[in-house]
């Protein structure tokens, strides 16, 4: 599709404030320098970006199988799309599972792969969701105190390392034909979660510690529209949920639920936190606009409109530009790039370029070397120059599985990016225009919808039947 410029005089301004990027915004890690390279703790890592540099880690195996590099693998009670977490010695996930109705946090021993503890809550009304989707789609997050999970309209649950409960909260409940899907974050004495979608749709901010509300921002509402409203007053509060068959991956749209009052809008996305000039500034794609808020306070700082009315991907940064992506209705990725450091309504003054591609890319992307990387449900890899729009190159990643498309999210580390499909094989990449396939590592054809996590050299990969840990001892 072609690239979108608004003049050909905002080149020079575009290059003016890409020149200035590296002082006015870096990436705020909650935990430290010195857990980059120990722990992945929370959805696309400690900086929230996906994206770890050489020497932020051990070495990282480059090739594996169901064979090879294998430190344990352990089978699962039901599907899921969450990503998994590592804190040390310990590693979790969110489960659901369909025939209890239960929603829980599992815990898992880092060094043999033996769970130690499993919490979490029964909830057997009906909640709206794809059948794409399965329930606990959220990833978990933890600061080494605590572990925090969004169940969607089950609640924000906390728990301490032993799988104690010591606190929830019940967020509303989320209606979307899509069900929920963004991860909490934690930022200082803050758990911040995107609750969501829906008619309850809001950005929240609690105490980490009691689980008390500090701040709390509506967001765009939802609505079902015409013959979805008439199926939404057929899915009353305590009705018991139904089992919905999987369906295809490429058509997911067709397996969205009818019944949510919420609607097919809204924003799945993880809210990103990030460094501009002496302030931090919490970042969250919604419906219709991209906005910026002050994390401490909950009060909007900016907003940048041009964003359609599905957001999935987490936002991602580089250079002090920001790169988010949001669903086209009728099919196509809508990418845009813009500058930090603004106030009020930025649209005029900070959007650089946007740049609208055919397929859907689900997952989030990566930035490396002035590039970003998306990744689109149909399987392919496609690069985008940062400074201009510019779509260099798309290349189909072609493995043995039965099937070829990608929900996950790359990763970056060590300078090479690691791609899963939906079969459970992951590609790596050398970043580049060429996009040069370096490895491809396969698990034997296991539905994966997660992204992968990387800690100590040793790489987690979720699929529906179980959870893998590779790499040295």
């Amino acid at each position: 599709m072609s690239l979108f410029i608004f003049a050909c005089s905002r080149y020079s301004r575009i290059w003016r404030l890409l020149s200035i990027g590296l002082s006015c915004a870096v990436i705020v890690s909650a935990f430290g320098a010195e857990a980059l390279g120990e722990n992945w703790p929370s959805w696309r890592g400690p900086n929230g970006t996906g994206v770890l540099e050489a020497g932020d880690g051990a070495p990282t195996p480059g090739t594996w199988s169901d064979k090879d590099h294998v430190r344990w693998r352990v089978p699962l009670p039901d599907r899921g799309n969450s990503t998994p977490i590592v804190w040390k010695d310990r590693v979790f996930i969110t489960q659901a599972t369909d025939s209890d109705h239960r929603r829980t946090v599992m815990c898992f021993d880092r060094s043999n792969g033996k769970i130690l503890w499993s919490s979490g809550v029964v909830y057997a009304h009906h909640e709206s969701t794809n059948s794409q989707n399965p329930y606990c789609s959220a990833s978990p997050v933890t600061d080494g105190t605590c572990v925090v999970a969004y169940f969607g309209s089950a609640g924000l649950y906390c728990y301490d390392f032993a799988g104690k409960e010591l606190w929830h909260r019940d967020l509303g409940k989320t209606n979307s034909w899509h069900g929920s899907g963004a991860s909490p974050i934690l930022y200082k004495d803050l758990c911040i979660v995107n609750a969501g979608p829906g008619t309850n749709a809001a950005l929240i901010a609690l105490d980490k510690k009691t689980g008390a509300e500090i701040w709390k921002v509506a967001l765009n509402k939802g609505a079902a529209s015409g013959f979805a409203a008439f199926f939404g007053r057929a899915a009353e509060d305590d009705a018991p949920p139904t089992s919905r068959p999987a369906g295809t991956f490429d058509n997911a749209d067709m397996a969205a639920d009818l019944s949510g009052a919420g609607g097919m809008e809204g924003s799945w996305s993880t809210p990103l936190i990030v460094r501009v000039g002496d302030h931090d500034e919490l970042i969250v794609p919604l419906p219709s606009h991209l906005a910026g808020y002050d994390p401490a306070t909950g009060k909007e700082l900016w907003t940048c409109a041009g964003l359609t009315g599905q957001v999935f991907a987490t936002p991602t940064v580089a250079d002090g530009v920001l790169l988010v992506c949001c669903k086209i209705m009728f099919g196509g990725t809508q990418a845009m790039a813009i500058k930090l450091g603004g106030a009020g309504d930025v649209t005029a003054t900070h959007l650089l370029w946007k740049q609208n591609l055919p397929k859907v890319c689900v997952g989030s992307p990566v930035i490396a070397e002035g590039k970003s990387y998306l990744v689109t449900q149909y399987g392919t890899i496609v690069c985008i120059d940062m400074a201009t729009g510019k779509k260099l190159a798309e290349k189909r990643l072609n493995g043995q599985g039965s099937q070829g498309g990608s929900w996950s999210s790359p990763v970056m580390i060590g300078g090479q990016i690691y791609v899963p499909n939906l079969s459970g094989e992951v590609f790596v990449i050398k970043p580049s225009p060429d996009i040069e396939v370096l490895a491809t590592n396969s698990v034997g054809d296991e539905t994966t919808c997660a992204s992968l996590a990387f800690s100590q050299g040793q790489v987690f990969l979720r699929t529906y039947k179980a959870l893998w840990c590779f790499g040295n001892p």
